[in-house]
């Protein structure tokens, strides 16, 4: 199975603004219910990064940083972990596994096509392990 098969598609990624505030995005986190989200390229030859609740916990909580001065490129994960969408799942896995990351970006060509969370590998190999039992 590859990564395009069960990754989520960009047009139900919540992607925002290197510049948004941190607050703001908190918001958005909880108003969309994610756990992270895409942090958008500034110039086309840039690259996405990644905003995680990890992220906001270590800048806030264990820095004692201030969650009014802060915004979201000053604390987000860039360039994020990224893979091909022609990526057989079990080495996308391995990646996470081995970066202690939960998730990944599926890039072509320098664009966002989705992303591949641990859920989604997982939600997959629930499914199969109850389609063998049956």
């Amino acid at each position: 199975m590859l990564v395009k098969d069960i990754m989520v598609p960009t047009d139900k990624i919540v992607k925002v603004s290197p510049m948004l505030p941190i607050r703001e995005a908190l918001n958005i986190m909880r108003q969309m219910k994610v756990k992270s989200l895409v942090v958008d390229k500034t110039k086309p030859h840039d690259a996405y990064g990644m905003l995680t609740y990890k992220n906001i916990l270590q800048s806030i909580v264990a820095n004692d940083g201030d969650i009014d001065l802060l915004r979201v490129y000053d604390i987000h994960s860039k360039p994020a972990f990224q893979i091909s969408e022609e990526l057989d799942v079990k080495y996308a896995a391995q990646v996470m596994v081995k970066s202690g990351v939960k998730r990944l970006l599926v890039i072509d060509n320098n664009e966002l096509e989705g992303i591949l969370t641990m859920s989604d590998i997982l939600g997959v190999l629930l499914q199969s392990v109850k389609e063998a039992q049956e």
